[in-house]
């Protein structure tokens, strides 16, 4: 073990050398999601950590893989800050520091799992390889629901269209993220032991057979993941089908809700529906009706009757008022050929309600947001119906939480999803977004249509890959077909609990590697 404890001495003396390079791996891993899908990136830069907390103390284990999401989450949703100051009405610099705060508390969530890893799991190579992408997985779990949950930046979406996007529909995003931490924890000893070859031209202490065994480990996971893309968990008939349009308004924020505009709205949604009232499916995006529920009786009846007449199914997001409780919920209701109403479950952290209300109301305008009275909408709701298709709705960021979308997905056979990421503004998170939802698609292998007030709009196909879309902040309805889809795959049934239990016995494994060796 000489050479590999060199290495690791020389490794615990890079101090703050070591943190920066974490930092700037942190920062290159958005790199493999969308807009730039290089998921080569995320590879070299998960198999960087890997190497750089091995044989660290616990704290300091924490300490470097703090950094680490420092570097993920200010790079990748930093975007947050147009929300806070363009939307929020809230100062420059009262944004920045709001959006450093916010990636500071994301990235302190990333890092907690850390030192449970540091303090169980040992320098060897084995413990590593068991107990790093299993501690990855747990933490994207737990990073789904603690605290309501903010799923983003998983390693597997970046994998859609590789061929590890093949494990999705069996075992779902986080058996892709599992494979590609493994081949990144994998390749980074793999390196090592040719760098030392290379250097010394001697034998690193990786032997042989070692490395073969990682080698074989690493193909198998792959060509399994290639050879899975390849099988059809769902079947379509071509003349099974539905003719679809999307609405894609482009109302500027500031004007939503604005009485005097609200002519300029209806009249904006009706003339790009006009031409397309033969369709089987409209579709408009989140809270598109410019009126609360109850107060939108007769512009929904011209619609029952626009929809009714033509026997097209109008979906549409609109708020509901319940008169009654005198609460309020962002929902998705069915028109004409379309029946039922869904009420969203998961709501956006001030954006829809506002956290430690009593505390926060009133200090500053961002907390004050006129739609942050939101309630939550009740579990087990039943989906919509658009002609004969059963159709499972998810509002807006519903659709980044992979065990709510296959809870809610019950018999449907299309999925449909709608939002509003005009909060977002021309910036990378709407693209992040688009892409989970193709992800989802792939998951279930049911086709998507996903409707958004500014962009981007479009359908996804049972493959997860994008069959049409549409221009980012332009008025335009865009025409397409959906399949109706039969059958389910494997992860439809289990959900994410077969690979979330495989890496709690995987981590504990690696933490009895640890006695063994200490011992």
């Amino acid at each position: 073990m000489q050479a590999d404890d060199e290495f690791v001495a020389k490794r615990k003396t890079l101090g703050w050398r070591g943190d920066l390079v974490a930092l700037g791996a942190g920062a290159m891993l958005p790199l493999s999601f969308a807009p730039y899908n290089y998921w080569f990136f995320g590879l070299l830069a998960v198999g960087l950590l890997a190497q750089l907390l091995r044989d660290l103390s616990s704290k300091r284990t924490w300490l470097r893989s703090l950094v680490f999401g420092l570097g993920m989450y200010g790079t990748g949703v930093s975007w947050v800050y147009i929300s806070i100051h363009d939307f929020g009405f809230t100062g420059a610099a009262p944004a920045a520091l709001m959006t450093a705060a916010f990636v500071s508390f994301l990235a302190l969530v990333f890092s907690l799992p850390f030192i449970l890893y540091g303090r169980c799991v040992a320098k060897s190579r084995t413990a590593v390889l068991l107990g790093f992408p299993a501690i990855w997985v747990l933490g994207e779990w737990s990073r789904s629901w603690f605290l309501t949950g903010f799923p983003w930046l998983f390693m597997g979406y970046g994998h859609i269209s590789s061929p590890l996007g093949g494990w999705a529909p069996l075992a779902g995003v986080y058996a892709v993220s599992f494979a590609a931490v493994f081949t990144s924890t994998a390749l980074g000893f793999l390196l090592l032991y040719l760098e030392k070859r290379l250097r010394k031209n001697t034998l690193h202490n990786l032997s042989i057979s070692y490395v073969s065994i990682l080698l074989g480990i690493t193909i198998f996971i792959w060509s399994a993941g290639f050879g899975l893309k390849n099988i059809a968990w769902t079947s379509y008939s071509e003349e099974d089908k539905l003719t679809v349009s999307i609405v894609q308004p482009n109302i500027p924020l500031a004007l939503k809700w604005n009485p005097l505009y609200r002519p300029q709205i209806v009249k904006t949604l009706l003339s790009l529906s006009s031409k397309h009232w033969d369709s089987d499916i409209i579709l408009w995006p989140e809270a598109a009706i410019p009126f609360m529920y109850h107060d939108a009786d007769g512009f929904v009846a011209e619609l029952e009757h626009l929809a009714s007449e033509n026997n097209t199914a109008l979906i549409a997001g609109i708020l509901y008022d319940d008169t009654e409780e005198e609460k309020y919920y962002n929902s998705i209701m069915g028109i004409g050929a379309a029946e039922n109403i869904y009420f969203k479950q998961r709501l956006v952290p001030f954006g829809e309600y506002v956290p430690l209300e009593a505390m926060l109301r009133g200090i500053i305008a961002f907390f004050d947001l006129p739609n942050s009275v939101i309630n939550r909408g009740p579990p087990h709701q039943a989906n919509l119906k658009a002609r004969d298709f059963e159709v499972a709705p998810y509002i807006c960021y519903e659709v980044v939480y992979p065990d709510l979308v296959a809870a809610n997905l019950g018999k449907a056979a299309v999925m449909v999803t709608i939002s509003n990421d005009a909060w977002f503004g021309n910036s990378i998170g709407p693209l992040q977004h688009f892409q989970m939802a193709q992800m989802r698609a792939l998951e279930h292998g049911k086709f998507m249509i996903r409707g958004t007030n500014t962009g981007l709009s479009g359908i996804i196909n049972d493959k997860g890959e994008i069959t049409l879309t549409g221009t980012q902040f332009v008025a335009e309805t865009l025409a397409g077909e959906v399949y109706r889809t039969h059958g389910h795959t494997p992860f439809s049934f289990t959900h994410s609990w077969p690979i979330i239990i495989l890496c709690v016995l995987l981590f504990l494994l690696a933490c009895m590697l640890k006695r063994q060796h200490t011992d």
